[in-house]
């Protein structure tokens, strides 16, 4: 499964943030293969995309930076899924 991430250090946390991330700390749980990570040109925070069949490691993932961060993680599929779904459902 495919989860998507978005992310934003809490206001003052931003220094803190990028001192972990460049330690080295923002790689993925074990069993958690990290598909891409995006950050936004504004350096306001950005998206991860992940997959896993295992969403507690990414739980574990997150606790790790949740005093830092918000985040919000959401299970993701692609069109190829997506389309035959909603010409089922749309009778299309």
């Amino acid at each position: 499964m495919k989860f998507m991430t978005t992310w934003a250090a809490f206001p003052g946390a931003t220094k803190e943030c990028v001192e972990k991330f460049l330690a080295g700390e923002a790689a993925p749980q074990e069993g958690v293969k990290l598909l891409g990570r995006w950050h936004k040109a504004d350096c306001s925070g950005g998206f991860s995309l992940y997959e896993t069949d295992n969403p507690v490691q990414l739980y574990k993932g997150a606790g790790r930076w949740a005093d830092l961060m918000e985040l919000t993680t959401t299970l993701v599929i692609e069109d190829a899924e997506a389309g035959p779904v909603l010409a089922e459902i749309f009778g299309k």
